[in-house]
Protein backbone atom coordinates (compact mmCIF):
# COMPACT_ATOMS: atom_id res chain seq x y z
CA UNK A 1 0.00 0.00 0.00
CA UNK A 2 1.20 3.42 -0.98
CA UNK A 3 1.52 5.14 2.04
CA UNK A 4 1.06 8.63 0.78
CA UNK A 5 -2.37 8.58 -0.18
CA UNK A 6 -4.84 11.25 0.65
CA UNK A 7 -7.60 11.12 2.64
CA UNK A 8 -10.06 10.59 0.10
CA UNK A 9 -8.19 7.80 -1.77
CA UNK A 10 -9.36 5.35 0.62
CA UNK A 11 -6.66 4.38 2.88
CA UNK A 12 -7.50 0.78 3.59
CA UNK A 13 -5.55 1.10 7.29
CA UNK A 14 -5.20 -2.49 8.01
CA UNK A 15 -6.83 -3.77 5.03
CA UNK A 16 -3.26 -3.50 2.76
CA UNK A 17 -1.05 -4.78 5.87
CA UNK A 18 -3.54 -7.84 7.17
CA UNK A 19 -3.24 -9.09 3.83
CA UNK A 20 -1.72 -12.70 3.37
CA UNK A 21 -0.44 -13.84 -0.51
CA UNK A 22 -3.22 -11.58 -2.12
CA UNK A 23 -1.52 -12.08 -5.17
CA UNK A 24 -0.37 -15.74 -4.90
CA UNK A 25 -3.72 -16.37 -4.25
CA UNK A 26 -5.30 -13.79 -7.77
CA UNK A 27 -2.76 -15.87 -9.64
CA UNK A 28 -3.98 -19.27 -8.82
CA UNK A 29 -7.37 -18.33 -8.94
CA UNK A 30 -6.96 -16.72 -12.35
CA UNK A 31 -5.10 -19.99 -13.38
CA UNK A 32 -8.09 -22.23 -12.28
CA UNK A 33 -10.13 -20.02 -14.69
CA UNK A 34 -8.28 -20.17 -17.63
CA UNK A 35 -8.15 -24.33 -17.77
CA UNK A 36 -11.49 -24.57 -17.09
CA UNK A 37 -12.44 -22.22 -19.86
CA UNK A 38 -10.13 -24.22 -21.74
CA UNK A 39 -11.53 -27.46 -21.73
CA UNK A 40 -15.06 -27.01 -21.02
CA UNK A 41 -17.44 -29.12 -23.05
CA UNK A 42 -21.00 -27.89 -23.39
CA UNK A 43 -19.97 -24.95 -21.21
CA UNK A 44 -23.74 -23.54 -21.63
CA UNK A 45 -25.45 -26.16 -20.57
CA UNK A 46 -23.09 -26.99 -17.73
CA UNK A 47 -23.06 -23.29 -16.59
CA UNK A 48 -26.95 -23.18 -16.35
CA UNK A 49 -27.28 -26.40 -14.59
CA UNK A 50 -24.41 -25.36 -11.97
CA UNK A 51 -25.77 -21.93 -11.83
CA UNK A 52 -29.44 -23.46 -11.06
CA UNK A 53 -27.92 -25.86 -8.40
CA UNK A 54 -25.68 -22.88 -6.75
CA UNK A 55 -29.00 -20.55 -6.49
CA UNK A 56 -31.41 -23.14 -5.09
CA UNK A 57 -27.71 -24.22 -2.53
CA UNK A 58 -27.97 -20.57 -2.14
CA UNK A 59 -31.41 -19.85 -1.60
CA UNK A 60 -31.90 -22.62 0.81
CA UNK A 61 -28.85 -21.18 2.96
CA UNK A 62 -30.26 -17.88 2.96
CA UNK A 63 -33.53 -19.69 4.42
CA UNK A 64 -31.54 -21.55 7.40
CA UNK A 65 -29.60 -18.26 8.28
CA UNK A 66 -32.68 -16.50 8.07
CA UNK A 67 -34.18 -19.04 10.68
CA UNK A 68 -31.28 -18.94 12.47
CA UNK A 69 -31.37 -15.55 12.99
CA UNK A 70 -34.60 -14.83 13.58
CA UNK A 71 -34.45 -17.86 16.49
CA UNK A 72 -31.53 -16.18 17.89
CA UNK A 73 -33.56 -12.75 18.14
CA UNK A 74 -36.09 -14.00 19.93
CA UNK A 75 -33.79 -15.40 22.46
CA UNK A 76 -32.11 -12.10 22.65
CA UNK A 77 -35.15 -10.34 22.96
CA UNK A 78 -36.27 -12.87 25.83
CA UNK A 79 -33.21 -11.86 27.59
CA UNK A 80 -33.63 -8.53 28.20
CA UNK A 81 -37.26 -8.69 27.96
CA UNK A 82 -36.87 -10.76 31.29
CA UNK A 83 -34.98 -7.93 33.29
CA UNK A 84 -37.79 -5.84 32.30
CA UNK A 85 -35.03 -3.49 29.91
CA UNK A 86 -36.77 -1.98 26.79
CA UNK A 87 -33.76 -3.34 25.26
CA UNK A 88 -29.93 -3.39 24.94
CA UNK A 89 -27.55 -0.64 24.71
CA UNK A 90 -23.77 -2.24 23.00
CA UNK A 91 -21.32 -0.15 24.03
CA UNK A 92 -18.59 -2.03 21.75
CA UNK A 93 -19.37 -2.63 18.22
CA UNK A 94 -17.40 -2.61 14.74
CA UNK A 95 -18.38 -0.71 11.46
CA UNK A 96 -16.09 0.54 9.64
CA UNK A 97 -15.48 1.06 5.70
CA UNK A 98 -16.44 -2.71 3.71
CA UNK A 99 -12.98 -2.84 2.58
CA UNK A 100 -11.52 -2.08 5.84
CA UNK A 101 -13.70 -4.38 7.67
CA UNK A 102 -13.06 -6.94 5.04
CA UNK A 103 -9.51 -6.86 4.90
CA UNK A 104 -9.87 -7.39 9.10
CA UNK A 105 -11.53 -10.60 8.42
CA UNK A 106 -9.04 -11.69 6.22
CA UNK A 107 -6.34 -11.03 9.05
CA UNK A 108 -8.88 -13.30 12.00
CA UNK A 109 -9.21 -15.82 8.83
CA UNK A 110 -5.35 -16.29 8.75
CA UNK A 111 -5.33 -16.51 12.66
CA UNK A 112 -2.98 -13.88 12.34
CA UNK A 113 -0.38 -12.77 15.58
CA UNK A 114 -2.82 -9.92 16.71
CA UNK A 115 -5.53 -11.89 17.81
CA UNK A 116 -2.94 -14.84 19.53
CA UNK A 117 -2.90 -17.07 16.50
CA UNK A 118 -6.24 -18.46 17.67
CA UNK A 119 -8.53 -20.02 15.37
CA UNK A 120 -11.60 -17.41 15.21
CA UNK A 121 -14.74 -17.57 12.89
CA UNK A 122 -16.49 -14.86 11.85
CA UNK A 123 -20.49 -15.31 13.42
CA UNK A 124 -21.33 -12.23 11.46
CA UNK A 125 -19.93 -12.25 8.14
CA UNK A 126 -22.58 -9.73 6.70
CA UNK A 127 -22.91 -6.92 4.39
CA UNK A 128 -23.39 -4.06 6.59
CA UNK A 129 -27.51 -2.94 6.20
CA UNK A 130 -27.74 -6.79 7.24
CA UNK A 131 -25.26 -6.09 10.50
CA UNK A 132 -27.28 -2.86 11.11
CA UNK A 133 -30.76 -5.35 10.76
CA UNK A 134 -29.29 -8.29 13.24
CA UNK A 135 -28.74 -5.70 16.19
CA UNK A 136 -32.00 -4.01 15.61
CA UNK A 137 -33.95 -7.29 15.63
CA UNK A 138 -31.90 -8.37 18.37
CA UNK A 139 -33.71 -5.14 20.46
CA UNK A 140 -30.02 -3.08 20.13
CA UNK A 141 -31.12 0.09 21.07
CA UNK A 142 -27.91 1.84 20.93
CA UNK A 143 -24.82 0.81 19.35
CA UNK A 144 -21.41 2.29 18.27
CA UNK A 145 -18.89 2.00 15.50
CA UNK A 146 -15.51 0.98 16.57
CA UNK A 147 -12.87 1.60 13.93
CA UNK A 148 -9.18 2.62 14.59
CA UNK A 149 -5.96 3.65 12.26
CA UNK A 150 -2.76 1.78 12.63
CA UNK A 151 -1.09 4.58 11.50
CA UNK A 152 -0.81 8.17 10.72
CA UNK A 153 -3.17 10.22 8.02
CA UNK A 154 -6.33 7.27 8.61
CA UNK A 155 -7.66 9.09 11.86
CA UNK A 156 -9.12 12.20 10.13
CA UNK A 157 -10.72 9.83 6.97
CA UNK A 158 -12.16 7.29 9.56
CA UNK A 159 -14.13 9.93 11.68
CA UNK A 160 -15.34 11.25 8.06
CA UNK A 161 -16.89 7.77 7.07
CA UNK A 162 -17.90 7.44 10.63
CA UNK A 163 -19.84 10.65 10.59
CA UNK A 164 -21.43 9.53 7.93
CA UNK A 165 -22.52 6.21 9.27
CA UNK A 166 -24.03 7.99 12.19
CA UNK A 167 -25.81 10.39 10.48
CA UNK A 168 -27.64 7.70 8.05
CA UNK A 169 -27.69 4.98 11.12
CA UNK A 170 -29.24 7.28 13.60
CA UNK A 171 -28.96 4.33 16.60
CA UNK A 172 -25.18 4.08 16.13
CA UNK A 173 -23.61 6.91 18.69
CA UNK A 174 -21.58 8.84 16.30
CA UNK A 175 -18.01 7.30 17.07
CA UNK A 176 -14.95 8.77 16.33
CA UNK A 177 -10.69 7.96 16.84
CA UNK A 178 -7.45 9.01 17.10
CA UNK A 179 -3.81 8.15 16.67
CA UNK A 180 -0.60 10.06 17.68
CA UNK A 181 0.33 12.60 14.96
CA UNK A 182 0.86 16.47 14.90
CA UNK A 183 -2.19 18.10 15.13
CA UNK A 184 -4.13 15.21 16.75
CA UNK A 185 -5.49 18.07 18.91
CA UNK A 186 -7.31 19.76 16.00
CA UNK A 187 -8.20 16.15 15.01
CA UNK A 188 -9.97 15.16 18.04
CA UNK A 189 -11.65 18.80 18.75
CA UNK A 190 -12.70 18.74 15.03
CA UNK A 191 -14.88 15.25 15.75
CA UNK A 192 -16.15 16.68 19.59
CA UNK A 193 -17.35 19.62 17.12
CA UNK A 194 -18.93 17.60 14.80
CA UNK A 195 -21.40 15.53 17.53
CA UNK A 196 -19.07 12.65 18.39
CA UNK A 197 -19.91 11.07 21.61
CA UNK A 198 -17.70 8.02 21.95
CA UNK A 199 -14.23 7.74 21.04
CA UNK A 200 -11.91 4.54 20.15
CA UNK A 201 -8.29 3.67 20.84
CA UNK A 202 -6.45 0.94 19.81
CA UNK A 203 -3.26 0.32 21.60
CA UNK A 204 -2.29 -2.59 20.54
CA UNK A 205 -2.92 -2.38 16.85
CA UNK A 206 -1.81 1.24 16.76
CA UNK A 207 1.22 0.23 18.85
CA UNK A 208 1.44 3.67 20.72
CA UNK A 209 2.00 4.78 24.20
CA UNK A 210 -0.86 6.55 25.03
CA UNK A 211 1.48 8.13 27.87
CA UNK A 212 3.15 9.77 25.33
CA UNK A 213 3.11 13.44 24.84
CA UNK A 214 1.83 13.75 21.11
CA UNK A 215 -1.50 12.41 22.68
CA UNK A 216 -1.64 14.80 26.13
CA UNK A 217 -3.48 17.86 24.31
CA UNK A 218 -5.86 15.16 22.84
CA UNK A 219 -6.74 13.49 25.85
CA UNK A 220 -7.47 16.86 27.44
CA UNK A 221 -9.93 17.75 24.96
CA UNK A 222 -11.83 14.75 25.48
CA UNK A 223 -11.75 14.84 29.74
CA UNK A 224 -12.70 18.39 29.23
CA UNK A 225 -15.69 17.68 27.40
CA UNK A 226 -16.82 14.85 28.74
CA UNK A 227 -16.56 12.29 25.59
CA UNK A 228 -15.97 9.05 26.57
CA UNK A 229 -12.73 6.68 25.53
CA UNK A 230 -13.49 3.05 24.56
CA UNK A 231 -9.82 1.94 24.70
CA UNK A 232 -8.28 -1.63 23.77
CA UNK A 233 -5.50 -1.33 26.31
CA UNK A 234 -5.36 -4.75 28.00
CA UNK A 235 -2.90 -7.09 26.80
CA UNK A 236 -5.36 -10.19 25.47
CA UNK A 237 -5.89 -11.55 22.98
CA UNK A 238 -2.06 -11.26 22.45
CA UNK A 239 0.62 -8.52 24.14
CA UNK A 240 1.77 -5.07 22.68
CA UNK A 241 4.62 -3.27 22.77
CA UNK A 242 2.56 -0.40 25.39
CA UNK A 243 -0.65 -2.90 26.16
CA UNK A 244 -1.13 -3.33 30.11
CA UNK A 245 -2.13 -1.52 33.46
CA UNK A 246 1.00 0.87 33.54
CA UNK A 247 1.15 3.60 30.79
CA UNK A 248 -2.88 3.82 31.15
CA UNK A 249 -1.93 4.57 35.06
CA UNK A 250 0.23 7.28 33.62
CA UNK A 251 -2.72 8.74 31.54
CA UNK A 252 -4.97 8.41 34.14
CA UNK A 253 -2.58 10.67 36.67
CA UNK A 254 -2.36 13.23 33.96
CA UNK A 255 -6.20 13.09 33.30
CA UNK A 256 -8.04 12.22 36.38
CA UNK A 257 -11.24 13.08 34.52
CA UNK A 258 -10.70 11.05 31.29
CA UNK A 259 -14.10 9.05 31.11
CA UNK A 260 -11.87 5.64 29.88
CA UNK A 261 -13.53 2.77 28.82
CA UNK A 262 -11.26 -0.39 29.41
CA UNK A 263 -12.51 -2.75 26.62
CA UNK A 264 -12.43 -6.25 27.23
CA UNK A 265 -12.27 -5.54 31.12
CA UNK A 266 -8.19 -5.19 30.17
CA UNK A 267 -7.93 -8.62 29.65
CA UNK A 268 -6.43 -11.01 30.84
CA UNK A 269 -5.08 -8.08 33.82
CA UNK A 270 -8.84 -8.12 34.87
CA UNK A 271 -7.55 -7.06 38.50
CA UNK A 272 -4.83 -4.28 37.63
CA UNK A 273 -7.76 -2.60 35.76
CA UNK A 274 -9.96 -3.17 38.40
CA UNK A 275 -7.96 -1.29 40.84
CA UNK A 276 -7.68 1.23 38.23
CA UNK A 277 -11.57 1.62 38.12
CA UNK A 278 -11.70 1.75 41.71
CA UNK A 279 -9.21 4.37 42.36
CA UNK A 280 -10.39 6.96 39.36
CA UNK A 281 -14.64 7.66 39.34
CA UNK A 282 -14.52 7.76 35.65
CA UNK A 283 -12.71 4.94 34.74
CA UNK A 284 -15.38 2.13 33.18
CA UNK A 285 -14.88 -1.31 32.00
CA UNK A 286 -16.84 -2.84 29.24
CA UNK A 287 -17.82 -6.79 29.02
CA UNK A 288 -16.59 -7.06 25.60
CA UNK A 289 -15.89 -11.38 24.80
CA UNK A 290 -15.20 -11.86 28.74
CA UNK A 291 -16.92 -14.44 30.46
CA UNK A 292 -17.52 -16.10 27.36
CA UNK A 293 -16.54 -20.11 26.44
CA UNK A 294 -13.95 -18.65 24.12
CA UNK A 295 -12.22 -16.24 26.03
CA UNK A 296 -12.35 -18.55 29.63
CA UNK A 297 -10.55 -21.29 28.07
CA UNK A 298 -7.36 -18.73 27.49
CA UNK A 299 -7.70 -15.87 29.47
CA UNK A 300 -10.30 -16.99 32.80
CA UNK A 301 -11.67 -13.48 34.59
CA UNK A 302 -10.11 -14.56 37.91
CA UNK A 303 -13.24 -15.53 40.42
CA UNK A 304 -11.82 -13.98 43.81
CA UNK A 305 -12.26 -10.94 41.53
CA UNK A 306 -16.20 -10.93 41.06
CA UNK A 307 -17.17 -9.38 44.35
CA UNK A 308 -15.29 -6.41 43.34
CA UNK A 309 -17.10 -6.58 39.73
CA UNK A 310 -20.17 -6.55 41.28
CA UNK A 311 -19.28 -3.28 43.38
CA UNK A 312 -18.09 -1.69 40.15
CA UNK A 313 -22.12 -2.91 38.85
CA UNK A 314 -22.74 0.88 37.76
CA UNK A 315 -19.49 1.40 35.97
CA UNK A 316 -19.69 -1.51 33.75
CA UNK A 317 -21.28 -1.88 30.04
CA UNK A 318 -21.94 -3.98 27.59
CA UNK A 319 -19.95 -4.59 24.70
CA UNK A 320 -19.78 -7.59 22.53
CA UNK A 321 -17.33 -7.09 19.48
CA UNK A 322 -20.38 -7.50 17.19
CA UNK A 323 -19.65 -8.61 14.16
CA UNK A 324 -16.08 -10.49 14.99
CA UNK A 325 -17.16 -12.62 17.39
CA UNK A 326 -16.54 -16.94 16.79
CA UNK A 327 -20.29 -17.14 18.90
CA UNK A 328 -23.78 -16.20 18.73
CA UNK A 329 -24.51 -12.99 20.10
CA UNK A 330 -26.75 -13.95 23.07
CA UNK A 331 -23.49 -16.52 24.43
CA UNK A 332 -21.94 -12.76 25.59
CA UNK A 333 -25.45 -11.96 27.57
CA UNK A 334 -26.25 -16.01 29.40
CA UNK A 335 -22.00 -15.47 30.07
CA UNK A 336 -23.19 -12.28 32.28
CA UNK A 337 -26.24 -13.92 33.53
CA UNK A 338 -24.02 -17.09 34.84
CA UNK A 339 -21.49 -14.84 36.97
CA UNK A 340 -24.61 -15.16 39.26
CA UNK A 341 -24.41 -11.43 39.65
CA UNK A 342 -28.18 -10.31 40.14
CA UNK A 343 -30.90 -9.15 38.12
CA UNK A 344 -29.85 -5.25 39.08
CA UNK A 345 -26.15 -5.58 38.26
CA UNK A 346 -27.46 -6.93 34.71
CA UNK A 347 -30.11 -4.29 34.02
CA UNK A 348 -27.82 -1.85 35.23
CA UNK A 349 -24.69 -3.29 32.47
CA UNK A 350 -26.83 -4.42 29.66
CA UNK A 351 -28.56 -0.85 29.32
CA UNK A 352 -28.96 1.47 32.51
CA UNK A 353 -25.14 2.20 32.71
CA UNK A 354 -24.95 3.26 28.86
CA UNK A 355 -28.08 5.32 29.22
CA UNK A 356 -26.64 7.63 31.74
CA UNK A 357 -23.03 7.84 30.34
CA UNK A 358 -24.06 8.79 26.89
CA UNK A 359 -27.51 10.84 28.10
CA UNK A 360 -29.95 8.60 26.06
CA UNK A 361 -33.56 8.30 26.42
CA UNK A 362 -34.32 5.66 28.94
CA UNK A 363 -36.84 3.70 27.01
CA UNK A 364 -40.13 1.86 27.99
Amino acid sequence: MDDHRTAHSDPAGPADDFATEGGAIDAMDGDAAGATEGGATDAGATDAMDGGAADAADAADAADAADGDAAEAREVRRFWGGLGLPGLVDVHTHFMPERVLHKVWEYFDAQGPLIGGLEWPIAYRKQEDERVAVLRRFGVRAFTAMLYPHKPGMARWLNGWAADFARRTPDCLHTATLFPEPGVETLVAEAVDAGARVFKAHVQVGAYDPAGELLQPAWGVLAEAGIPVVIHCGSGPAPGKHTGPEPIARVLARHPRLRLVVAHMGMPEYEDFLDLAERYPQVRLDTTMTFTDFTEDFMPFPRRALPRLAALGDRVLLGTDFPNIPYPYVHQLHALERLGLGREWLRAVCHDNAVTLFGLPAGE
